[in-house]
């Protein structure tokens, strides 16, 4: 199975425009061989990060996409070229970190097809590659358990020292967990980009913020006995999470960082 960079860069070559569609998970939106727009279905979209947090009603948004695209949505003015720059940023590098890596699909490539927005920004495929790896190490550094990024957000109930301090991020995850709502269930409900919640959350965990998860049981062996935990025969419960170290490649893409430097 050919990987989706791979893949992209093949398209790259030939100055592809089209769409490579990546199953249910996602799709990739390129003008003549550039990423112009990638979304996934596990992330916010950039509908989803402007209109969850109030900055226009959906109603609104779909209106516009319906009629003039993203030179109509510019032109009426709620939403500034900064703002809706910074939330493709956000949609774009959150799709990346999830589908890039994807495999066992088969992607199909739809040329002419475009995404609303149209040509507005491009995105190096090779810079996607390298900023994706940053942002893992960065969570490892973190935290260095994956499995919180996948699990119900379950705050305790009561906190581990005399004070902690929150940034707004964190707040915002804190305040909206139910304790079934995974980090990116959260992230779609504030109008957050996924990878910021997934900081957020990782942090609350290394502060102690968060309840560990359930063990879950051994499983039973067909004809065996079931055991309990505390029985010295039977198998062991993990002590702890899984962990993971990749720092393959800490360099940060300048341009992508200094768009969020400039914008934040």
């Amino acid at each position: 199975m050919t990987k989706l960079d791979t893949l992209l860069a093949g398209l790259a070559r030939e100055r592809s425009t089209g769409a490579l569609r990546v199953g249910r998970s996602g799709t990739i939106f390129l003008s003549e061989g550039r990423v112009t727009y990638m979304e996934c279905a596990q992330t916010p979209s950039v509908e989803r990060l402007l209109t969850a947090r109030g900055r226009m009603t959906e109603t609104a948004l779909r209106a516009l996409r319906a009629d003039g695209g993203c030179a109509r949505l510019l032109q009426e003015g709620s939403i500034t070229p900064g703002e809706l720059q910074y939330a493709v940023l956000g949609a774009v590098l959150d799709a990346a970190f999830f589908l890039l890596p994807m495999s066992g699909t088969r992607p199909k490539f739809r040329p002419g097809e475009e995404h609303w927005l149209g040509g507005q920004w491009f995105f190096d495929v090779a810079g996607l590659v390298r900023e994706c790896a940053r942002r893992r190490a960065q969570l490892a550094e973190i935290w260095p358990s994956a499995e919180v990024d996948s699990l119900p957000v379950r705050p305790v109930e009561r906190l581990p020292g005399h004070a902690v301090t929150l940034n707004r991020v964190q707040w915002e995850v804190l305040v909206r967990a139910d304790h079934q709502a995974t980090p990116l269930e959260v992230a779609k409900r504030i109008g957050r980009s996924g990878y910021s919640v997934l900081l957020a959350v990782r942090r609350l965990a290394a502060a102690g913020l968060l309840a560990p998860p359930m063990p879950e049981l051994p499983k039973r062996v067909r004809g065996e006995r079931a055991r309990p935990p505390h029985d010295r025969e039977a198998a062991p419960l993990p002590l702890g999470p899984p962990t993971t170290g990749d720092r393959t490649d800490l360099a940060l893409l300048t341009r992508l960082k200094k768009a969020l430097e400039e914008l934040s």
